[in-house]
């Protein structure tokens, strides 16, 4: 697959909670050609990664990762029924960074193991996909952008939400001074 059609798949995931995740230095999965992928953490948005990713014609999810062994199989069930593959199933996170076929991980864990998974992720050279928040506090986020530069690779975290047609709708609303002044604002801090 060339750079240019695996960096197209990145830009249309995105939407769905995709990164872009691809330098290649890593082998593609079976030689398929297909981009490598895990999803660490099965739950909520993991799940919901899984579902979409798992239908996509470009990825293969090759491994999920959860503690939980019931998501966990709930997870390999899901990817086997829309893609025709199983992936490998494992409750240690350790074992998908160890996985040299794996080219990116997408973490959905519980929040306060976002920022140590994903600097996990980077130092065994994959790129990653993090859920928000992206980490526990300031110092946890500056280790991340450490391990960014150390690694080489690309990470992101989902804020989706804030390019959804709502939300833009209403940013555009304030913009063009629908509501006057804006005096105040709060906000919502995961």
């Amino acid at each position: 697959m060339s750079d240019s059609t695996r960096r197209s798949f990145l830009k249309t995931s995105a939407a769905l909670g995709a990164a872009s995740l691809i330098n290649q230095t890593t082998p593609a999965a079976e030689g398929d050609g297909l981009i490598a992928i895990a999803v660490i953490g099965t739950g909520g948005m993991g799940m919901n990664h899984v579902g979409m990713l798992s239908q996509r014609e470009d990825v293969r999810i090759v491994a999920v990762c959860d503690v939980d062994t019931n998501r966990l199989q709930s997870a390999v069930t899901k990817v086997e029924e829309n893609s025709g593959r199983r992936p490998d199933a494992t409750g240690d996170l350790r074992d998908v960074l160890k996985n040299s076929k794996i080219e990116a991980v997408f973490i959905a864990t519980p929040d306060h193991w976002h920022g140590p998974a994903a600097i996990l992720a980077l130092d065994a050279g994959k790129h990653v996909y993090v859920e928000k928040p992206c980490c526990h506090n300031i110092r946890e986020g500056r280790l991340m952008t450490d391990a960014v530069a150390r690694s080489g690779k690309v990470l992101q975290v989902g804020t989706q939400s804030r390019s959804t047609p709502c939300v833009k709708d209403a940013i555009d609303r304030i913009h063009a001074g629908e509501i006057g002044e804006v005096l105040v604002a709060k906000a919502w801090n995961s």
